[in-house]
C-alpha cells in the first residue's frame, strides 16, 4: 500500500512550522522546521520538513557542514546519466534561500565574536564586573574565555548574604569543559566595600586554582570588587 504523503497546510496547526514559530517562538523549532519555512514547499513524496530531514541527515545532522555545502554541490544531479536530482524538490531559489541563511548565521557568529571584549588584566576584570560593588548582597561569577581571552559565557555562581556565598567548583568547570574554555577567571564582590580577602578566600582560591590546573585550564585572575576599587590575586602575586 502506497504510504499517502500530507501537505503542510494538512497537518494541524500545532504541527506546522510557520505557526509553531509565531506561537512557541524560533527556538521551539528543529533545524529541519527552520530550513523548510525557508524552501517553503517539498516534493510529490516529501513535506518541506521531511526533505530538510534528509538534506541534513546527508550532513551528519550538522548546520555547520551544510553551510560548507556549495551551490553547485547542492544543485548537481546525483546521477548525470539519468539528469536525476540528488535532492528533488530542491531547485536553484530554495538552494540559494539555504546558502543566505548560512552564511547569515556565519556572519552573526563572527559578529558576537568580536563584539565580546578580551580580558587581558585585572583592570579588564574589574571593569566588566565593577557594577558588583553597587550591590548590597555578594555574588560569585565565572568568567569563561576562550584562547585569545574572549569572553565565551558569564556565569553566576551563586548569589549570598552580606558575609558571603557559596560556590561549588565542580560546577564551574563543568561549565568551562562544555564551552571548551581554555582560560577562566573569577569574581565576587564585598558589599561591606572592603576588598581585602578573607582566609576564606585565600582558600577559596587555592582550591580553583589546583583544580584549573589539573583540568589543564588557565587561571588568569581572581579579583574582589569593592565600592570603588578591587584586589586581584594575580597583581598580588598569589597566582
Amino acid at each position: 500500500m502506497n504510504k499517502i504523503k500530507l501537505n503542510i497546510n494538512q497537518l494541524s496547526q500545532d504541527q506546522r512550522p510557520r505557526e509553531r514559530l509565531i506561537n512557541n517562538g524560533p527556538s521551539a523549532l528543529t533545524d529541519a522546521e527552520l530550513l523548510a519555512i525557508l524552501i517553503g514547499s517539498g516534493n510529490v513524496d516529501e513535506t518541506a520538513v521531511q526533505l530538510m530531514q534528509r538534506v541534513l541527515a546527508d550532513c551528519n545532522n550538522s548546520l555547520k557542514k551544510l553551510g560548507t555545502l556549495t551551490y553547485k554541490e547542492l544543485l548537481t544531479p546525483q546521477n548525470p546519466t539519468t539528469n536525476t536530482r540528488r535532492y528533488k524538490g530542491l531547485g536553484p531559489a530554495k538552494i540559494v534561500s539555504i546558502l543566505a541563511a548560512c552564511e547569515l548565521g556565519r556572519r552573526r557568529s563572527k559578529e558576537e565574536t568580536t563584539q565580546h571584549p578580551a580580558i587581558h588584566s585585572a583592570t579588564d576584570l574589574f571593569n566588566h564586573y565593577k557594577h558588583l560593588g553597587e550591590l548590597p548582597h555578594e555574588e560569585f561569577h565565572a568568567l569563561l574565555m576562550n584562547q585569545a581571552c574572549h569572553i565565551l559565557s558569564d556565569i553566576t555562581v551563586s548569589k549570598g548574604g552580606i558575609t558571603q556565598t557559596t560556590v561549588d567548583i565542580r560546577i564551574i568547570l563543568r561549565e568551562a569543559l562544555i564551552s571548551r574554555a581554555t582560560i577562566i577567571a573569577f569574581c565576587h564582590n564585598h558589599p561591606s566595600g572592603q576588598t581585602i580577602p578573607s582566609i576564606d578566600d585565600d582558600k577559596l582560591t587555592d582550591k580553583f586554582n589546583k583544580a584549573c590546573r589539573l583540568m589543564n585550564i588557565k587561571l588568569l585572575d581572581h579579583i574582589i570588587v569593592g565600592a570603588q576599587n578591587f584586589y586581584s590575586y594575580h597583581e598580588a602575586g598569589k597566582l
